[in-house]
């Protein structure tokens, strides 16, 4: 199918009622041409970081400065290349609400593979099923996916460590060109004493084991991280390192599990591993730092300057409780700053597309993106749009139902910029997989009488369903009369609106978290909890009722998208297993 970009340039032309106000950024020729040599004094305003993105976003063919080396599990052949490793998807889902379909984990794999990154940790394959094959499906489809020079990114699933859980995950991404199995087990003496209960030299027989396990299933490329690491013993920690990588780890990823450390302290850590680790030599040396002090980036940077050559970091910093180390920034920060500052360092990544990724994540999961977020908030560009030169992929139908949107619109605003048609895109384009569409909606409410709500639904075998309602208030009569038509029954716990522009007739995005009340459930990678997912639902529009029950039908859509991917694999199993007894 056909694809274009659409930016608001193309539309501006055919707004015919309205004064369509584009804020395309203009360059001058310094940018324009690549041959001239790019100055960054013409924009006094910008950040450097900014400068950067804009640059390359109007240069989308500028080759890169520094070739991506060959890809060896334990060498990097370049002493100055830092591996850029991607657990969005695994510890980034972990944020509350973030849950993610098989679909959008999919289109965030493919996404991050535009973006270039070296790893994607795709998910925990042993916490469900659901995980498991969306794991699968990344390995295969992206796991695969080699470009003209040759790049693919290596595709990772975690496991904690025993014998199930490394099975599970090598299963999952074994379909991959580069398939990792990523291993855990926590080493700090709290940990010991009171998670696991083990004493160190049991640990230390776990850890050693269950590595070569790994490597014995087949997997060349094996990475393991002592939990808790910034609060364990050194001693201990580097006997533990020394004989994971005598078993055959490739990769030693250090965390600082509970966000507490300094970036003067991450990085002596990682130095102090790098001279006192036997053995370090044949092993690539990782970071995972967690935000909770809002330090996340700077030990990020303190370790990759200390030796580190690999760092695990997320869209937009999302994870459990404060999140990671966030994509964008430790990559900028390398960009702007690698040659001169932090000793040659570099990185792989097409920067064009940290946008578009950011807003994908942002839409996917619903976790909006503060506008003070370095890099990729909306305050880091509030002078300057030439980030949206990024532009939007779109086949020829979703251009087609966002022109149209695009015309409603400025038939009734004055004025259209481009905050509204990134409304409008995120509508169309972010959304789950339609189980049920929203045809009309008709309330009536005031002070005069009961809200009242009519809806004309049209479910996936094509017919239409009509409900009405009463409630405290259109919002709340418009969604007892959706439940009546899907009859699903869930909690809503949470609801926010915000408007993308000023002005009265702004249009208004919305999103809303909801439970099923037979949760899903799935284990958490780190306790190994159960946890019950959550499911969220974004939408836009200018009428803020119209908008709100988009976003509830969207987020009943990715349920029950979920619910029926689970039924089927649930039929498949049993069937295998009946045809298995009838032929024994």
């Amino acid at each position: 199918m056909a694809s274009s970009i659409l930016t608001s340039s193309m539309l501006a032309p055919f707004s015919s009622s309205s004064s369509f106000k584009s804020s395309i950024f203009l360059p001058p020729t310094s940018l324009l041409f690549p041959s001239s040599k790019p100055t960054f004094s013409s924009y006094p305003s910008q950040s450097f970081a900014k400068s950067f993105l804009i640059f390359s976003s109007l240069n989308p063919n500028l080759p890169s400065p520094l070739r991506r080396p060959a890809y060896v599990p334990n060498h990097i052949p370049d002493p100055n290349y830092v591996r850029i490793f991607d657990t969005t998807l695994r510890d980034g889902e972990q944020s509350p609400g973030a849950t993610l379909t098989s679909k959008e984990k999919l289109d965030i794999a493919r996404q991050l593979a535009k973006l270039g990154v070296d790893i994607i940790e795709a998910g925990f394959p042993a916490a469900s099923k659901d995980d498991f094959e969306a794991v699968k499906a990344i390995a295969k489809e992206v796991g695969n996916a080699v470009d003209e020079k040759g790049y693919v990114p290596v595709i990772c699933g975690l496991s904690r460590c025993n014998e199930k859980d490394i099975e599970t995950a090598w299963e999952a991404v074994k379909y991959a060109k580069r398939p990792r199995i990523h291993t855990f087990i926590a080493t700090s003496g709290i940990h010991l004493e009171y998670k696991l209960r083990k004493s160190k030299e049991e640990v230390l027989d776990i850890a050693r084991t269950m590595v070569r396990f790994a490597r014995n299933l087949g997997c060349k490329d094996v990475e393991f991280s002592p939990e808790d690491a910034g609060r364990s013993d050194r001693d201990f920690l580097y006997e533990i390192l020394g004989e994971v990588i005598k078993a055959g780890a490739t990769t030693l990823n250090i965390p600082d599990t509970v966000g507490i450390t300094m970036p003067s302290e991450f990085g002596q850590l990682i130095a102090d591993i790098k001279a006192n680790t036997p053995g370090i030599e044949n092993a690539i040396i990782s970071t995972h730092c967690q935000n909770d002090l809002g330090l996340s980036t700077a030990n990020t940077l303190a370790g990759a300057c200390a030796g580190a050559r690999q760092v695990e970091v997320t869209i937009n910093g999302i994870g459990e409780r404060a999140g990671n180390a966030s994509l964008e920034e430790v990559v900028m920060a390398l960009k702007c700053r690698g040659e001169h500052v932090l000793g040659g360092l570099y990185t792989g990544i097409n920067t064009r597309h940290i946008v578009m990724a950011s807003k994908m994540v942002e839409d996917y999961t619903g976790l909006h993106v503060q506008p003070h977020k370095a890099i990729v908030g909306a305050n880091a560009f509030a002078h300057e749009s030439g980030i949206h030169q990024l532009g939007y992929e779109l086949d020829d139908e979703q251009l087609g139902n966002i022109f149209w949107r695009f015309k409603a619109v400025a038939e009734q605003k004055k004025r259209v910029n481009d905050a509204d048609l990134i409304a409008l895109l995120s509508d169309e384009v972010f959304q789950p997989e339609v189980v049920w569409k929203l045809n009309d909606l008709q309330v009536t409410c005031g002070t005069l009488g009961l809200s009242t709500a009519t809806i004309k639904l049209t479910g996936a075998d094509g017919r239409e369903h009509v409900a009405c309602s009463v409630g405290t208030g259109p919002v709340d009569s418009a969604y007892k009369a959706v439940d009546l038509i899907i009859k699903e029954p869930v909690t809503l716990l949470e609801y926010s609106m915000n408007a993308v522009t000023e002005g009265i007739d702004a249009i208004a995005t919305t999103r809303v978290l909801i439970g099923a009340e037979k949760g899903h459930i799935s284990t958490h990678a780190l306790t190994g909890e159960l946890v019950y997912r959550t499911f969220s639902g974004t939408g836009a529009g200018m009428d803020i009722v119209v908008s709100s029950v988009k976003a509830y039908i969207g987020a009943l859509n990715k349920m029950l998208g979920f619910k029926k991917q689970y039924r089927t694999k649930a039929s498949i199993e049993r069937t295998a297993v009946s045809a298995l007894e009838v032929k024994q």
